[in-house]
């Protein structure tokens, strides 16, 4: 039985160096949240801390470190956690709400805070997995993960780096962590089964007490089997869409590209972006871009290239549902644009999320006619970008941020050229 309020939506992908047409690391992630919550981008400079400082997340005080990094990530107006971000090291980050049997604790660090705790802390994705495991064994997890909803969720994530990756799947303080080969997917579900690489210390243990894993069993311990809950959602919701993108990025295994990613995350069923290299006639017709609130609404999309020089790591950011929005590619070493930072609940010009959904409530009212038009808008200045970024890999920081400051003022003005012709 489906439980309120239904929002566990959440997609991201990772295709390490040997299976990216570039030899990069490709980082991607769709935040599906409320359809009316603003999603901002968040500018956070490095800082140094004094001995014995402590930092307020959400719901929780902590202990400071004595310094952090810069991050730059998509956080929801009302928390302190990013939904997905990227770090100065190159360090992408995102999470997504797992259903367990265990129950999930009224107060703690969301999944939204150890996003952004890991990317604050740590310099690799290595490293971001030792301190977020690290923090969710002091602190744990809980507290509702919705400003209009008290409903607090477990959480798995997917951590990058240019050189490796890991899927890092919670329940409570107990988890399961697997190594990257080559691309994985990762979803609203408990995906490491028995192919895990590291578990926490009880976790056998507390699984084999509560019944959820034969005490004389000789097989190897499947994490997902004993903790997976499918009574509060039925597999369909994630399944459906892990099983299409596994299948896109192993298709796409040794040519993936950001292009190509931009297409996945807006997808409907093959339908919007002939990059993302799927048609209608495809098998797996799940769609990845989300617009079933309240089961969930694609808010913001990240796809990030992580190079092995932290300078040329690239942003490509979109506020709003990604199929009638655009990917604006930032570097790490530039300031954002206020206008890409503002936003709260109420609807303001001075904000770019509230400007695309705008657009998004346009385009809505004749979808079969308005979209095409905007897609041909929006991917004509994408293929333009795009063209811009090999140049800009090694130009100087005043030449970035010239172009992310012209790029930002231009996807602006053709949304709203584009809002005044929908009226």
């Amino acid at each position: 039985m489906l439980v309120p309020p239904f929002r566990w939506s959440c997609d991201s992908l990772v295709a390490l160096p040997r299976a990216s047409a570039a030899g990069i690391t490709l980082f991607a992630k769709n935040s599906d949240r409320p359809a009316l919550e603003c999603q901002p981008l968040c500018d956070v400079p490095a800082a140094d801390h004094s001995h014995g400082a402590e930092l307020r997340c959400t719901y929780i005080t902590i202990p400071q470190v004595p310094h952090t990094y810069r991050v730059i990530g998509s956080r929801p107006y009302w928390c302190w956690g990013f939904e997905h971000g990227v770090n100065e090291h190159g360090v992408a980050i995102g999470n997504h709400t797992v259903f367990t049997k265990e129950p999930v604790n009224s107060s703690g660090l969301l999944g939204m805070d150890l996003v952004r705790l890991g990317l604050e802390r740590a310099r690799s994705a290595r490293e971001a997995l030792e301190v977020m495991v690290q923090l969710l064994a002091a602190h744990g997890q809980g507290g509702s993960g919705y400003a209009d909803k008290d409903w607090p969720y477990h959480n798995s994530f997917l951590i990058a780096d240019p050189e490796e990756a890991f899927v890092w799947e919670t329940s409570g303080r107990h988890w399961a962590a697997k190594h990257v080969s080559t691309v994985a997917s990762v979803s609203n579900h408990l995906t490491i089964g028995a192919d895990w690489d590291e578990l926490s210390p009880d976790t056998v243990a507390f699984a084999v007490e509560q019944g959820w894993w034969p005490r004389d069993s000789t097989d190897r311990f499947d994490f997902a089997r004993a903790y997976r809950d499918t009574t509060v959602a039925p597999e369909v919701i994630s399944s459906g869409r892990h099983g299409r993108t596994c299948t896109l990025l192993e298709r796409a295994q040794g040519r993936v590209d950001a292009a190509q990613l931009r297409g996945w995350l807006r997808d409907h069923y093959g339908r919007v972006d002939p990059r993302a290299g799927v048609t209608p006639a495809d098998p797996e017709y799940f769609s990845i871009c989300m617009h079933a609130d309240p089961v969930g609404t694609t808010t913001a999309s990240v796809v990030a290239e992580l190079r092995s020089d932290p300078k040329q790591t690239l942003y490509w950011a979109c506020l709003g549902s990604p199929c009638a929005s655009v990917f604006v590619p930032i570097f790490l070493d530039v300031a954002l644009p206020p206008v890409l930072t503002e936003g709260s609940e109420s609807q303001s010009d001075r904000s770019a999320w509230w400007q695309f959904h705008r657009l998004l409530e346009r385009v809505e009212q004749s979808w079969e006619e308005r979209l095409p038009l905007v897609r041909r808008a929006f991917d004509a200045l994408e293929g333009a970008f795009a063209e811009r970024v090999p140049e800009l890999l090694n130009a100087s920081q005043e030449e970035r941020q010239s172009f992310v400051d012209a790029a930002t003022v231009e996807i602006l003005e053709v949304a709203s050229d584009l809002i005044r012709r929908f009226r």
